[in-house]
């Protein structure tokens, strides 16, 4: 059985590397007011779980006001509302968190990022230096005290505590980086393209270590350098914006600014570092939390609004995430990837015609774009618009300039929307190009094998097909249909019967599966099974056209459906 593929658009490989973890306190108690502060506290609880981030902040806000001694909701209440992006509100309550608990580490944290951004950097340390200590939080407040030595002139405070990230589980690329920084702010040229250098060497592809490096040596006047720099990184998807904002301003023969000036900027730069690490659903709210304090201090860090949003997109917080990336402006390199971004959570949201818009207005900017033509197409589909995505499919693929490996993609993508047409025989060629592309996909096997068993062709090689596939992802219930079905074309029920069992087992409530194992059973004799599987076929079912062709077999069995049939 096939079961659909919608392909996606990468939105930026962004590879900034620091070995970190973390998690939100425990909920707190409840509070002890009136039975409205206690529903106000539920909800606030209820819109927590549910990531309404904005929601829980104003409702703990609210909880707390009524309980103004309840330490536990105001450390909710601040957490709420930094992450929300409401930062100098919540850095009022973090001063209240810390009244009553003055080791407090995101209340300590959130404390001295307000003073760095009022330049208070004596202050921002001594905030730091109270804030309670562990193996994630030590790395974080290396990071920011660093940087808040570094504004306050003590430039060997500043390097070393760089250099103790390595002992708080800092990596290569995050130490030599941000001593890269501090010495490119302090004129030590040479020091600083040594580190950047290592930066690089640790992490190849990292975007902001190579766009700070550009910038260096574009300042340096080592044009030559620079520009086969970022024609070098041209070759990256993920890297091509800033490639190209670098070669239009030596085209144009400006000098760049330092991509970090100052403290300021460089505390916002750790704190991305890190938030980018966190890069799974458990620790997407601290990632939030962290990189609304990086956009505190530094307001247009388009890359910690692209990754905000990715972060949002991870807690499937579609409308967030829409939200942030409208917040990058139209002489941002990355407008064009946060374009192609919103329409695919239009998609996701269902506002199909939306997502199409967006893609066009981008398409018509970048007609070149091959991530624009991809999603287009991946919206087309999305939109059962088929014939509009093939040929949005099409457009990207005269694009690739080779097509790699991993274009396959693309390939099966097209053939899924020509078979749904019946355009058979392209669909076929696309799939066997996908195949020739990366031989070893399991889903792309389903799909041809399952095809030509649908069709009762080439059965053997079919079946060859997709016991490969099965080798290849054992526990994929749909592959494992597929193989059940090949062996009943094949006439070999009982083989059938136990792959569709096995089936049945991985995707309980598939109507497809259940009905192909109802029709191993009533070919292999066990009919009262039989009957079982194709009421659970029935009750699964959905589409009314195969609700009734199920009611028959339950009716007159599968002799007579297939004999109606011809088959």
């Amino acid at each position: 059985m096939r079961k659909s593929l919608l392909l996606s658009a990468a939105v930026l490989a962004l590879a900034v590397s620091a070995s970190a973890c973390a998690s939100v306190s425990t909920d707190p108690k409840a509070p002890s007011g009136d039975d409205t502060s206690f529903g106000t506290y539920l909800s606030a609880h209820v819109a927590a779980g549910q990531h309404d981030l904005s929601e829980a902040a104003r409702l703990y806000q609210s909880t707390f006001a009524d309980n103004p001694d309840d330490v536990e909701i105001a450390n909710r209440a601040f957490l709420y509302t930094a992450a929300s992006g409401d930062v100098d509100k919540a850095i009022e309550l973090a001063k209240k968190v810390v009244d009553d608990n003055s080791s407090d580490r995101a209340a300590r944290l959130a404390l001295a990022v307000g003073e760095i951004k009022h330049e208070n950097y004596a202050r921002a340390r001594s905030q730091l230096a109270a804030s309670g200590k562990g193996p994630f939080t030590t790395l974080t407040l290396l990071l920011v005290d660093g940087w808040a030595a570094e504004g306050a002139g003590d430039i060997d405070t500043a390097l070393k505590d760089m250099d103790a990230l390595s002992g708080a589980g800092g990596t290569p690329q995050l130490v030599s980086y941000n001593k890269a920084l501090i010495l490119d702010l302090a004129g030590r040229n040479a020091e600083a393209e040594a580190d950047y250098q290592s930066a690089l060497q640790a992490s190849a592809n990292g975007p902001r270590a190579n766009e700070a490096y550009g910038r260096f040596l574009e300042r340096q006047g080592r044009t030559a350098e620079a520009k086969a720099l970022y024609e070098k990184l041209r070759a990256s998807d993920s890297l091509r914006p800033l490639a190209d904002a670098g070669l239009a301003r030596i085209a144009a023969g400006e000098k760049p600014d330092r991509l970090v000036n100052g403290a300021q900027e460089g505390a916002a730069e750790g704190l991305f570092s890190i938030a980018v690490a966190l890069n799974d659903a458990t620790s997407a709210d601290i990632a939030i939390l962290y990189l609304r304090l990086a956009l505190y201090l530094q307001p247009d860090f388009d890359l910690a609004k692209i990754v905000l949003a990715d972060r949002f997109e991870t807690l499937k917080k579609y409308d967030d995430a829409i939200t942030v990336y409208r917040t990058i402006d139209d002489t941002s390199p990355y407008q064009a990837a946060a374009i192609i971004q919103i329409a695919i959570d239009e998609g996701r949201l269902g506002n199909n015609d939306q997502a199409i818009a967006d893609l066009k207005t981008v398409i018509a900017k970048s007609p070149n774009d091959v991530a624009a033509w991809t999603s287009l197409a991946d919206a087309y589909r999305a939109a059962s618009k088929d014939q509009e995505a093939i040929d949005a499919y099409t457009k990207a693929i005269a694009l690739l300039n080779p097509p790699d490996k991993d274009d396959w993609q693309l390939f099966f993508a097209r053939a899924v929307c020509e078979e749904n047409l019946k355009q058979y025989a392209a669909a076929e060629a696309d799939l066997n190009t996908a195949l020739k592309m990366s031989p070893d996909q399991p889903q792309v096997m389903n799909y041809l094998g399952y095809t030509w068993v649908d069709q009762g062709r080439n059965l053997p090689q079919a079946l060859a097909l997709l016991e490969k596939a099965r080798a290849l992802s054992p526990y994929d219930g749909y592959i494992v249909d597929s193989v059940g079905w090949a062996y009943f074309r094949l006439a070999q029920y009982k083989l059938a019967a136990e792959a569709l069992q096995a089936a049945v087992l991985l995707v309980p409530g598939d109507a497809t599966i259940n009905e192909h194992l109802g029709d191993a059973y009533w070919m292999s004799g066990r009919k009262l099974d039989a009957r079982f599987q194709w009421n659970h076929a029935l009750a699964f079912n959905t589409d009314p056209k195969a609700k009734v062709e199920i009611e028959k077999k339950l009716a007159d069995g599968l002799d007579a459906a297939q004999a109606r049939a011809g088959k």
